[in-house]
């Protein structure tokens, strides 16, 4: 499995983990901390590191970690686990954030999801958010034996290969297909109007593209609809009605009824899968597939950033989306000049 081969993490990430509750099933980093990020203000020593912690139980989980860290909450911290995990899970994108931490002299973010959350997620794409870390190469530094959360990182990659062919065309490189599919959590994203390095996605691909085919050469290689020639990094899939339908039906679930939603008019009450058949005859097949991705994030990523106001506390707010917005101005310089 593409995910076993970026699980080598160094000492630092470890140590880190050390200061929280051992109960995960999955631990990442990810982001310009972990991955060198192009542009000239990426720096691995002092950028921010991004973790991302599954754990099977919340409650016990924040019960545990409010006594080991209790500073790193906000004011909901008063209000004890049990809240803190209701607004863990039912707002949001199902992750609790607590942002700009300084431990072992390194500031850090780290986001708590539960692994059912998480599993959902990675298989239906209802929020697209902590999926789409996934969708681009992380650092996992401890993983559980839980076989339905490894199928289930496994189908949110094959996912990802699906929803970006239908939205690319015939014949194109491998790179090509790395920035669409690093795109897809940001389709719609409302941060990448305020707040996000408007060159963010093709900062992430140019320099790591190495990374990026350790993690998806293996299905493009089992895919029989994709021609995948490694030599030159071309690609060519099935463009015809039947390879769209086919990719079409192995999308999330939440996509295709967002797609549904999107092409049934009123009145005509056709079923998903009559829908789908529609628009794998249809020219503008990726198009509606992007409006449906689009969808997704946009809701998730509001819902996520007015929850991190609570979560993160007014001020630790104010001073994260300064950082924010200094790195979209660096990015629109370097664009510009």
């Amino acid at each position: 499995m593409a995910l076993q081969a970026l699980q080598s993490s160094g000492v630092a990430f470890r140590k880190i983990l050390s200061h929280f509750p051992e109960e995960l099933s999955l631990a990442f980093a990810y982001g310009s901390g972990v991955f060198r990020q192009a542009g000239p203000s990426s720096n691995l020593k002092t950028a921010m590191l991004d973790f991302v912690f599954t754990v099977d139980d919340p409650i016990a989980w924040h019960s545990k970690n409010l006594k080991k860290n209790r500073s790193h909450y906000s004011f909901l911290k008063v209000l004890g686990p049990k809240v803190i995990t209701t607004v863990q899970n039912n707002y949001g994108a199902g992750v609790y954030y607590n942002p700009l931490i300084m431990c072992d002299n390194r500031l850090i973010k780290y986001g708590v999801i539960s692994t059912n959350n998480l599993i959902e997620d990675l298989l239906y794409w209802n929020n697209l958010y902590i999926a789409g870390r996934l969708q681009k190469p992380v650092k996992i530094i401890a993983m559980n034996e839980n076989a339905t959360l490894r199928a289930a990182l496994d189908k949110n990659l094959r996912s990802a290969v699906t929803a970006a062919f239908l939205m690319l065309p015939e014949s194109f490189s491998e790179e090509d297909l790395f920035i669409m599919i690093a795109g897809l959590s940001y389709s719609g994203d409302l941060r990448m109007v305020v707040g996000e390095n408007k060159t963010k996605v093709m900062d992430i691909v140019k320099p790591n593209v190495a990374h990026f085919r350790e993690l998806y050469g293996h299905i493009l290689k089992d895919n029989p609809q994709v021609v995948y020639e490694t030599q030159q990094s071309i690609l060519e899939i099935d463009k015809s009605p039947e390879g769209q339908f086919t990719q079409l039906l192995a999308l999330p679930k939440t996509l295709q009824q967002g797609i549904h939603n999107i092409m049934d008019p009123p009145g005509k009450n056709r079923d998903v899968e009559e829908t789908l058949f529609k628009l794998a005859h249809d020219p503008d097949c990726g198009d509606v597939v992007r409006l449906g991705l689009s969808a997704i994030v946009r809701a998730s990523s509001l819902r996520q950033s007015t929850k991190g106001i609570f979560t993160a506390g007014m001020k630790k707010s104010v001073v994260y989306s300064s950082r924010k917005l200094n790195k979209m101005w660096k990015g629109w310089l370097r664009k510009t000049f």
